[in-house]
């Protein structure tokens, strides 16, 4: 009989889960953007991410520290990034903010780099009709 050990499994990914929300909770707190950032695409927790876009924006000038946190972020970080402003983009709350993201991929990510993207070809699809 396996179902103890499921269970201490599923026990134990919820206890990691937990720490992790706490640890998002005080990076945010503590103004550390970038961990923060890397934190909810890792969790692949869009709406987390936005928070923490948002909370950028915020700040006295928000839209360079924005640009310095996407900047550094690593390439599939980048590409989970951009699909999650795609669905960002198609709500008016929040279309603000998915621009200027989107305005920071496209200042310093070279046309070849944003090519070789994984599904660039359906995310550009997808924000014609909204940007």
């Amino acid at each position: 009989d396996v179902t103890e050990i499921e269970e201490k499994e599923a026990q134990a990914k919820q206890e990691e889960q937990i720490v992790k929300e706490q640890e998002l909770s005080n990076l945010l707190h503590e103004k550390r953007y970038l961990k923060a950032l890397g934190l909810a695409i890792s969790l692949d927790r869009p709406h987390t991410v936005l928070t923490v876009v948002k909370a950028i924006l915020r700040e006295p000038e928000g839209r360079r520290h924005l640009e310095e946190n996407i900047v550094r972020l690593r390439k599939d970080q980048k590409e989970a990034v951009l699909a999650f402003l795609v669905t960002w983009n198609t709500n008016s709350r929040n279309c603000h903010e998915a621009q200027a993201v989107m305005e920071t991929l496209l200042r310093h990510e070279a046309p070849d780099s944003l090519l070789q993207f994984s599904g660039i070809k359906s995310a550009v699809e997808s924000l014609l009709p909204y940007t």
